[in-house]
């Protein structure tokens, strides 16, 4: 994961292309991925309100806290990969980056 240019200005969309796409394929191959997946989800709707605004914000503090932890991705999917690969989900499942908006 690589925090390039424009990574906070549409931080969903960016996730979603850096590693969203490819790590949410694998759930259909990986059953205990979707259990996984599900619990961190679940969480996030106990925890914030899952409009728009307020899951980017969510995300963007959370990479924050991941890059001040100098935590990166590599393949592995320990609890900051399945949390976002969990929001990458619920925006999904949400339309957040289906209506041609910047998200």
């Amino acid at each position: 994961m690589v925090f390039e240019e424009g990574w906070a200005v549409k931080p969903l969309r960016w996730l979603m292309d850096e590693m969203g796409e490819a790590q949410l394929a694998r759930m259909g191959d990986e059953p205990g991925l979707v259990a996984a997946i599900d619990q961190h989800a679940a969480e996030l709707r106990d925890t914030v309100p899952l409009d728009k605004e307020t899951l980017r914000d969510y995300l963007l503090g959370f990479l924050d806290e991941l890059r001040d932890r100098g935590w990166v991705f590599d393949g592995r999917l320990d609890p900051p990969a399945l949390r976002l690969m969990a929001v990458c989900w619920l925006a999904r499942e949400l339309g957040y980056l289906e209506d041609g908006r910047r998200a």
